[in-house]
């Protein structure tokens, strides 16, 4: 993989059902200068991916190997039964694997739960993507068990989702080659564990940030000097011949040699008169 350095770009790969919306644009807004590249890719394949470096960093599905991959957990996926509109289980909000018992359960492939045991009956044989798995639902031939975020990916009118409480859970993490930390993957964890722009953990100094920094720091040293050169020049000068031009009453009412000396002399220049 070709350095940051060497060329400003970021590759992002992310699995189904994952929706890295937010954390692109954040990225978008505090390093616009670097192009940020969304890369879709089989949750099967990620890993490999990661480890080909045909991407900087990637959202997967735990669990992976880990041998040469860091990873951080993100958040845990709610996992659904994708069934028909007029199927009875639709008729509750809740279910567990134990109601799918009679269900012909549908396992693709793909499937990213990890299952002890896949509950109801199998199929015949097992649809090559949950794609479809979803369109066999939509034919009456079974039900679908997924994380939720799949459901929703997969959408169509005709069906409908409930949660099964006890099944297995899907876990999203961030993942990158554990030997390829660099600067921009520090910047993109920083971005999606929340840190703010001012954070300096992880933190990649923005060179447009930067210069606007060392230009306003500049700025204030100057003006800061030339407050004080002014104060000094104001004091020693602008003072004096402001003295000069005015009477100055509150030396002569505090008897300084000026005006009290002034006074004392006319008195002594007249003699008295005795009468």
């Amino acid at each position: 993989m070709t350095s940051s350095e060497e060329s400003p770009s970021f590759r992002l790969a992310y699995v189904p059902g994952v929706t890295p919306t937010k954390w692109v644009r954040i990225w978008n807004e505090r390093l616009p200068e670097v192009p940020l590249t969304l890369v879709g890719v089989p949750a099967a394949e990620a890993s490999d991916m990661l480890r080909a470096r045909d991407a900087d960093a990637g959202f997967v599905r735990l669990p992976i190997d880990r041998t040469d991959l860091s990873a951080i957990p993100l958040y845990t996926e709610t996992t659904v039964v994708v069934i028909p509109k007029d199927h009875a289980v639709a008729a509750v909000e809740e279910i567990s694997t134990a109601d799918l018992a009679e269900e012909i359960v549908l396992h693709p492939l793909d499937d990213t739960l990890d299952w002890e045991r896949l509950p109801g009956r199998p199929a015949l044989e097992r649809p090559a993507t949950t794609a479809d798995a979803i369109e066999l639902v939509a034919a009456g031939i079974g039900v679908l068990v997924v994380p939720q975020s799949l459901a929703r990916l997969h959408h169509r009118k005709d069906l409908t989702y409930r949660p099964v409480l006890d099944a297995p859970e899907s876990r999203v993490a961030l993942s990158w080659p554990e030997e390829e930390t660099t600067d921009l993957v520090e910047e993109f964890i920083g971005i999606v564990r929340g840190r703010t722009v001012n954070s300096s953990r992880g933190r990649r100094q923005n060179p447009a940030e930067s210069a606007r920094k060392v230009s306003e720091a500049g700025g204030a040293a100057r003006k800061q000097g030339s407050g004080k050169t002014g104060g000094k020049t104001a004091g020693k000068t602008g003072g004096r011949p402001g003295g000069a031009g005015k009477p100055a009453p509150g030396r002569s009412a505090r008897g300084g040699s000026g005006g009290s000396g002034g006074a004392k002399g006319a008195k002594r220049g007249k003699p008295r008169r005795r009468g």
